[in-house]
This record gives structure tokens, C-alpha cells and sequence, in this order.
């Protein structure tokens, strides 16, 4: 099979939010290729012996997705291209320019395992199925991920975000939902801070087969968690809200993508307790201020906003019916 690779010629300043747009638009494989030198911190997280050898950083960058031979690209082209200009009038985005060549079918796919190595958040230690770490036994926790073609290895600073806000909120037998799951990272990591029972859904048959193995790998009991295809957001989501559950939740956690996030804040509230916290990431800090309103406007109080490089985390409370919206945000 053919593959249209499309690559978007661009800067180290803009590619999360080239990544970022590319995932509004359905996009949801994106490929990023610049000259950014790894730092010390990240050579020691990552357990890389030997830099690699890379040219100078000139701020230039390349942001590569693919499509298959049926898909008809010119609209989809047409809407990057009005994207990439209302981008530039609040970020560099260098040329813009989109070139495309084709990529026959091959194990491209799987070919990034080389680079996922084992890596620390804190004293977290997320390591590929595939690969050990010589000094795991040096952390308190280890969590086992193949996360095959869903979103959640770990390393991107949206589920680094949602990681530490988990681990300052989940207590011992919290019941946890995880809406949009991707690889069940975060939900596998709620079981292994104490929460009682995990509940993980996504629209994405893969990624819940995904979850289901890597829960499997990391030696949990399947009494404790529940993991299945379903959307929040669908015409009729009786299936996904009565399997999910309503008003019995202690947290809900949701990377996804701020546009998402803010269609969630109507209905999430009904699968938490009350004073239940929502965990929210995958928002870029051009879009905080949306996700705050929607949340606000839908009876959440919001209580921290954390921040790394572009991304923000934002961790909100169901309030009680009738109690007045709070005027006090945080910030960590």
C-alpha cells in the first residue's frame, strides 16, 4: 500500500502548535523532525549513554503526517494552510510550506520503538515493554508500556502533566475514569497510587486493545478496572454512560485536546462525586482560557493550572448544585 507523506516545513517554535492543530483536524499521527540537542536531564532520564550526533539548531523544524492513497487531501490541505496563517500571527512558523512524496507500506509504523527507551517522571519509572532498565529497582514504581499505535508513552509533556497532578490527588481506593485512555498510562498508574477501580474508555477500538495489554503486562487484577470502546460526545452515548457509570467518581482524567475538553465539560460532571476532581490536559496555553470558561460556565471550580513548555494541565472540582462558581484560580 501507498501512503501521501506530507511534511510541513516550520519551526521549533511552532511545532507543538502545528501538532496540536493537525490533531484538531483529525490528524492523529504526527511525526516531528528537528535539531533540538537533547539536554543532560533528558540523556539521564532516558538512559542514553551516547548523544547523538546532530546538526547545529537553526530553528527550523518539519512536522511529517501521512495519508492513505484514498483520502482526498485538497480540502484538508486548504484547512492547514488557513491554520498555518492564523498560527503565524501569534508564532513563528518560518516557511509553512507543504510538500508531499509517498512511502510505500513498511514497518515505519513500529519503527519509533528504537527510540521509546526507559525514562524517569520523578520516581516514576516508565520503561517499553520491550526493553529493561538497569537500574529499575532504584524506584518505588515502574510502569510496563507498548502503547502500539495509541497516544501515551509517557514522554509528552501533556501525560507528564496529568502524572503529577494524579499522584498529588488520587487517593487510596479513589475510583478513577479515564476518558479518551490512549494507551491506559494513566489509569494503569491510578491502580499503582491505591485508587479501588479504574474505569478507561476510548473512541478508539485500537488504543482500548492497546490499554487492555498493557494493563495485562503490568500485573493487574481485572476485577479492578474496566476498559471498553465508547464516546461521552455521541448522539446517543447511553451505552458509554451507563457503562462508565454517573455520579460515582472521585476523579476523571481527560488528555485529550482542549476543543474536546471543552464539549466534555457539559457532561462530565454527571460521573463524578460531588467536590470529585477532573484532571484535564492536552490544552496549549493559547487555548487555557477556553477550557477555564467551558469549565466554569458547566459548575466546576477551578483549582490548580499547571504548566510545562506550551502545554497546561488544568485540575477542576464539581461543585454542589447551587453553590456559586469560584472566582479563585491557582497556579503551579
Amino acid at each position: 500500500m501507498q501512503w501521501k507523506t506530507f511534511t510541513i516545513s516550520t519551526t521549533t517554535d511552532a511545532e507543538d502548535f502545528v501538532c496540536g492543530m493537525l490533531l484538531e483536524l483529525g490528524i492523529d499521527s504526527v511525526e516531528i523532525l528537528d535539531h533540538r540537542q537533547i539536554t543532560e536531564e533528558e540523556r539521564q532520564a532516558m538512559f542514553i549513554d551516547i548523544l547523538p550526533e546532530l546538526p547545529d539548531d537553526d530553528g527550523t523544524a518539519s512536522v511529517r503526517f501521512y495519508l492513505d492513497e484514498e483520502t482526498d487531501e485538497r480540502e484538508l490541505l486548504e484547512q492547514i494552510r488557513a491554520r498555518m496563517r492564523e498560527m503565524s500571527e501569534y508564532v513563528s512558523v518560518g516557511e509553512g510550506r507543504i510538500t508531499r512524496t509517498d512511502t510505500k507500506d513498511q514497518d515505519w509504523l513500529y519503527n519509533w520503538k528504537q527510540y521509546f527507551k526507559p525514562f524517569a517522571v520523578d520516581d516514576l519509572l516508565i520503561r517499553p515493554t520491550w526493553e529493561q532498565a538497569e537500574d529499575e529497582a532504584n524506584y518505588p514504581m515502574v510502569i510496563q508500556i507498548d502503547p502500539g499505535t495509541a497516544f501515551g508513552t509517557g514522554l509528552h509533556e501533556t501525560t507528564q502533566l496529568c502524572i503529577r497532578q494524579l499522584r498529588r490527588h488520587v487517593k487510596p481506593a479513589d475510583s478513577l475514569f479515564d476518558v479518551g485512555c490512549g494507551s491506559g498510562i494513566l489509569g494503569i498508574l491510578a491502580l499503582k497510587l491505591g485508587a479501588g477501580r479504574v474505569v478507561c474508555m476510548d473512541i478508539d477500538p485500537e488504543a482500548v486493545r492497546s490499554a487492555e495489554e498493557n494493563f495485562t503486562v503490568n500485573g493487574l487484577n481485572g476485577a479492578e478496572y474496566d476498559i471498553f470502546c465508547g464516546d461521552l460526545l455521541a448522539d446517543d452515548p447511553t451505552a458509554a454512560v451507563q457503562r462508565a457509570g454517573v455520579h460515582c467518581h472521585d476523579v476523571v482524567v481527560s488528555n485529550i485536546l482542549a476543543e474536546v475538553i471543552c464539549r466534555l465539560a457539559g457532561v462530565v460532571g454527571a460521573h463524578l462525586k460531588e467536590r470529585g476532581l477532573w484532571v484535564t490536559s492536552g490544552i496549549l496555553y493559547t487555548k487555557e482560557q477556553d477550557v477555564r470558561a467551558a469549565m466554569t460556565e458547566n459548575g466546576f471550580e477551578i483549582l490548580e493550572v499547571a504548566r510545562q513548555n506550551d502545554w497546561v494541565a488544568i485540575t477542576a472540582a464539581r461543585m454542589s448544585e447551587g453553590q456559586p462558581e469560584s472566582k479563585q484560580l491557582g497556579a503551579v
